[in-house]
């Protein structure tokens, strides 16, 4: 596996975890530790090491070098995560989907996750896959910076995918080369920013409720 930077874990501040938005939710003060579980050395247990041990085996007949698209593998909470290099994933996933050994065949999806510390890889785009075959779960995880936010689409692999990816661009500003129509899916088409990421001000338009106007919340009584 490649070198990856350590994933140790941050700091969130305030309810939302987001400065200089007005956070009025009254929890201005309040510091959580982000546990962020870093690389696991083999062995792992149980089946993850026959699948990761098949991958590493079977990769080159996709076209592909192990230590150089599996980044590190990480077990948490008896859950396997894959972090693999972005110009690999189609590839890895094309080897994950058709290899008999490991046949998942399924993706539920991609979902999109800012760590705004995490200076180059501040963008995460989280792939869970099925094995239905053998029963099994795993995650992909792709990492890209903010200067650069462009992932290979999977939706050659995986064409249930489509409009997963551009939910992810919608709300994460993560662009998905060789996606079909990467357009916008739940913010009008002229909507300026990604509004998931933690640096997104909360903004907002007034809601009324039962006569009670109710302010944005960047415009509400501030408890910090």
């Amino acid at each position: 596996m490649s070198d990856s930077p350590n994933r140790g874990g941050a700091e969130r501040r305030g309810m939302f975890g987001v400065l200089g938005s007005g956070d009025t939710s009254g929890y201005g003060r309040l510091v959580r530790p982000i546990p962020l579980p870093n690389a696991t050395q083999p062995p792992y247990g149980g089946w993850f090491d026959e699948v990761v041990d098949t991958l590493t085996e079977v990769l080159p007949e996709y076209g592909a070098d192990a230590e150089a698209a599996i980044e590190q593998v990480v077990i948490f909470r008896d859950e396997v995560t894959l972090h693999i290099a972005r110009e690999h994933l189609p590839t890895v996933a094309l080897a994950l989907r058709n290899d008999p050994q490991l046949r998942f065949e399924l993706c539920l999806g991609v979902n999109g996750v800012h760590y705004p510390e995490q200076t180059g890889r501040e963008l995460h785009a989280v792939y869970p896959l099925v094995s239905i075959t053998h029963n099994r779960r795993l995650r992909l995880e792709v990492s890209v910076g903010d200067d650069d936010r462009h992932i290979p689409s999977l939706y050659p692999v995986y064409p249930t995918n489509d409009w997963h990816e551009r939910e992810t661009w919608d709300f994460f500003g993560i662009i998905f080369d060789g996606h079909p129509s990467l357009t916008r899916i739940a913010m009008p088409d002229d909507w300026d920013g990604h509004p998931q990421r933690k640096d997104y001000p909360l903004g907002g338009v007034p809601v009324e409720y039962k006569g009670a106007r109710i302010a944005p919340p960047d415009q509400r009584r501030s408890y910090n």
